[in-house]
């Protein structure tokens, strides 16, 4: 049996916490393996609704957790959540979770820089949570940041708080924001270790072992990959490589072992923060599918903008990710609709553009090319084979199959876990 790559093939928010709940069933380990708690995954269980950020989703199923050096960890927000996960009847204890020795923390000044930063940007703010993610992983390549297993030395954390904070307070203060006083953020960083260590090892080692011993991983990826800092709408990215490659560095396991990749993307657009979006909607019909779909951010609340699929923009995902297959979700969101597009490329200052280059001017340019389709009376939801969808609806999946040049492995047609369409197992070889 395989192992298998979950990433999101848009702009996130496609609900890759489903899918990955679903594909669980299947497999042994779930390891999330970038990003930080900006991201969301929203899973619905009978009448129960779980809201992740950190923990991987793997956890609702009672598999093994991982979460892997690639991570950048809140300790107070990845505590926080395992309490109100608990508190809603799963079990999380070391031997449920995992969390790599080696992932980088994120610390109170990251937070305060991002947002400081964010409100010096004025009207050019890029969206971000103001979560320190990105101050987070800058601190990570600059060779300053403090990791798990310094939570076990007390003198490493004491001597590495010096330079971190002899860094972020200088900016703070250029900043006019408040700066921070090395005794309380050690104090409390020796009050949480404990709680943080029980989880911590090399979770490289076990991941090889499980590997050798034939187990199934799952590797569940955060954002999307036009969210990626080298091939998303930058500078509108999160701070982290998205793409499928990043689950072997991310995880500490080779490229050989990611297995399949899974591309997730909605069967419309969405997008939460600023930046490009050539399918956006202004008109009733964004505004519907945002009400239909339920369309708000799971970590930030914040609405998410809505438009049309953009095959050119999922090709392109397709391609830079090596996705070998397409979950596509939400397909229930466009039942009833007179009339549907399929963005296949864009018109940019007179020049016609199969992809969205990576000049930003050029991304803010950029006109949607559409396909016009006809849409479909009946309903799709609940659906949970080709024959219980309408036949237009067929249709609309096979013209993306055609355009994003990636067959549709899965189809998911309501929040449901088991409301899905299955074309082909994932971790099959």
């Amino acid at each position: 049996m395989a192992n298998v790559a979950v990433i999101g093939a848009q702009w996130g928010d496609e609900g890759k916490g489903k899918v990955v709940d679903w594909l669980a069933s299947r497999a042994d380990v779930v390891v999330r393996y970038q990003g930080g708690h900006n991201a969301g995954h929203t899973l619905v269980v009978g009448n129960e609704t779980y809201k992740l950020s950190l923990l991987p989703s793997g956890l609702v199923r009672g598999k093994l957790g991982v979460i892997g050096n690639g991570v950048v960890i809140d300790p107070e927000a990845l505590l926080a959540e395992i309490a109100r996960v608990q508190a809603q009847g799963l079990s999380v204890t070391p031997d449920t979770l995992r969390i790599a020795d080696n992932a980088v923390l994120i610390l109170p000044m990251h937070g305060a820089l991002d947002r400081a930063r964010e409100a010096a940007r004025g009207e050019r703010k890029i969206g971000t949570t103001g979560r320190g993610i990105g101050p987070a992983y800058e601190d990570k390549v600059a060779r300053r940041a403090i990791r798990v297993c310094d939570l076990a030395e007390p003198e490493t954390l004491d001597a590495k708080l010096d330079e971190l904070l002899r860094h972020h307070n200088t900016l703070l203060a250029s900043l006019g924001a408040a700066t921070f006083d090395k005794a309380s953020v050690l104090a409390r960083l020796l009050e949480l270790a404990p709680s943080i260590l029980q989880y911590a090892e090399p979770v490289w080692e076990r991941l090889d072992a499980l590997r050798k011993a034939g187990k199934r991983i799952l590797f569940e990826g955060a954002q999307a990959v036009m969210l990626d800092v080298d091939h998303g709408t930058y500078p509108y990215v999160t701070s982290s490589n998205t793409v499928a490659a990043t689950a072997a560095s991310g995880a500490g396991i080779g490229p050989h072992v990611v297995g399949f990749v899974l591309g997730i993307a909605k069967a419309y657009s969405t997008r939460v923060g600023s930046g490009p979006f050539p399918s956006e909607l202004h008109d009733d019909i964004g505004a519907l599918l945002g009400e239909r779909g339920h369309e708000f951010g799971t970590v930030t609340g914040r609405p998410r903008r809505c438009g049309w699929f953009d095959a050119a923009m999922v090709r392109q995902a397709v391609k830079v990710s090596g996705i070998q297959g397409l979950v596509l979700t939400k397909l229930d969101v466009l039942d009833g609709l007179k009339e549907l597009k399929i963005c296949t490329g864009y018109r940019i200052r007179g020049e016609v553009f199969s992809h969205l280059p990576a000049a930003a001017g050029a991304q803010a340019a950029a006109e949607p090319i559409y396909e016009v389709m006809e849409g479909w009376a009946g309903s799709s939801r609940g659906a949970r084979s080709w024959a219980d969808l309408p036949a237009q609806a067929v249709k609309y999946v096979r013209r993306i199959e055609e355009l994003v040049e990636a067959p549709v492995t899965l189809v998911s047609t309501s929040p449901e876990r088991d409301d899905t369409i299955m074309v082909r197992d994932p971790f099959q070889d």
